[in-house]
């Protein structure tokens, strides 16, 4: 229970509050923090009013996109408007949170949709009002774009197949013998739990030596992952190894883990959150991956700024990913 205080008291202290091409000109990559010196303005006469809507400010991860995003707003002179629905799965609430920016008349939107197709006519609505829109963290269908008209809208996040790829790696490592192993989903009609389930299953049944024995969806919640677990481990008692699609469901599932006593089934989660990273250092959690969400609300400012000042933009730019485990955290 400490464990699910500390994640929300982060959250209430801060607001109480396929990635399309793989090479080629039209991908930007991102290492490290970047300030393009076309995308700052100087004596500006009037700040650009810009809205992000995020998934949810209970999980850390987008406290961390927001601190990027208020970053660029200092540095970059707009006016942010910072929105987020109550839960990762309050699809409804984004699409009205969407409606409420265009109804204030803000001249870009920044979105980390929680569904992959659900956002877009209510982004349709905003592009036909006149407002910028850029796609950050999950991606929207680029077909369901098309077909309302929409086009390509420029996208900022990471390869999460390539990153959960990984992390699965890392979990098959070690298995020569015959081993038992599942998976943790997030919403599966979001992009980014789609491709992070393809990448961690790939590198799993890659090891001839491992038995992919269950794909379940906890929503991306700590909760959920919790109850999940205890369901999975009940009806497959062998599972060595666990891929979870993010930190706070693999911070669930460890915890349901401690309690039962199978100190053995190594987790491995997504995201890198400060929580995560002390739960590694303790042994709870074997690794996770980072993808810097800082930055990827940084950059989501940036673009948006650009398309406001009639710049052009790629169509993807990339946030590179890395595995931590505990030899990364000595």
């Amino acid at each position: 229970m400490q464990l699910f205080r500390l994640i929300s008291c982060a959250a209430l202290s801060v607001g109480l509050l396929g990635c399309g091409q793989s090479s080629g000109p039209n991908i930007s990559t991102v290492a490290t923090p970047v300030q393009p010196a076309s995308a700052k303005v100087s004596n500006a006469p009037a700040a650009h009013p810009v809205g992000l809507v995020m998934k949810t400010l209970t999980n850390p991860f987008f406290i961390e996109m927001e601190k990027g995003a208020r970053r660029a707003e200092k540095e970059l002179g707009i006016a942010l408007t910072v929105k987020a629905a109550a839960q990762e799965t309050s699809i409804e609430q984004q699409i009205q949170l969407v409606n409420d920016l265009v109804a204030a008349k803000v001249e870009a939107i920044i979105i980390a949709p929680g569904d992959s197709m659900s956002l877009i006519p209510a982004l349709k609505k905003a592009a036909d009002a006149g407002i910028k829109i850029v796609n950050i963290d999950n991606r929207l269908d680029p077909d369901a774009l098309n077909q309302a008209g929409l086009g390509v809208l420029p996208f900022v996040g990471v390869d999460n197949e390539a990153g959960a790829y990984k992390a699965g790696q890392f979990l098959a490592t070690h298995a020569s013998t015959p081993t038992q192993a599942a998976i943790l989903e997030g919403i599966r009609s979001a992009d980014n739990a789609r491709q992070r389930m393809e990448g961690a299953k790939r590198a799993l049944i890659e090891n001839k030596h491992i038995k992919l024995v269950a794909l379940e969806t906890a929503n991306w919640k700590i909760d959920e992952a919790y109850n999940v677990s205890k369901v999975l481990f009940a009806k497959h008692p062998d599972v060595k190894l666990l891929f979870a699609a993010n930190d706070m469901m693999a911070m669930g599932a460890s915890k349901y883990l401690l309690e039962s006593g199978k100190v053995s089934v190594k987790v491995v989660g997504f995201d890198a959150l400060s929580e995560a990273l002390t739960e590694i250092k303790s042994g709870h959690l074997a690794a996770t991956v980072d993808q810097q969400a800082a930055e990827q609300g940084y950059q989501g400012v940036v673009l948006a700024l650009r398309l406001l000042k009639g710049e052009s933009v790629v169509p993807v730019t990339m946030i590179e990913t890395r595995l931590i485990t505990a030899a990364e955290l000595r």
